[in-house]
């Protein structure tokens, strides 16, 4: 493409190769380095949600009494009692 006449602003841009000055530095910035700092809530939540990642999910003690009266025999639960407890967690939505 040829661009025919004298375009000052792009002949302007071109024509001024001359030397640069370089950048010196004036101020130098001293770093801080990063903190945290939680607040009193905070620390109660962790030390609560650490607490809770101790307790295991399943408590074995009463698994285990379950278990020994059904090997009994001893354990038995209505079809009505089952029926009612469904209903319940469908009205709840699970």
């Amino acid at each position: 493409m040829k661009i025919w006449g004298d375009v000052p602003k792009i002949t302007g841009i071109y024509g001024n190769t001359g030397a640069t000055e370089k950048l010196s530095k004036s101020h130098a910035v001293a770093s801080k380095k990063d903190q945290l700092t939680l607040s009193g809530p905070a620390r109660d939540f962790s030390v609560a949600m650490k607490a809770l990642r101790d307790v295991p999910d399943i408590r074995k003690d009463k698994v285990d009494a379950i278990l020994e009266r059904i090997n009994r025999g001893e354990y038995a639960v209505s079809a009505k009692d089952v029926a009612a407890k469904i209903t319940e967690l469908m009205m709840r939505g699970f």
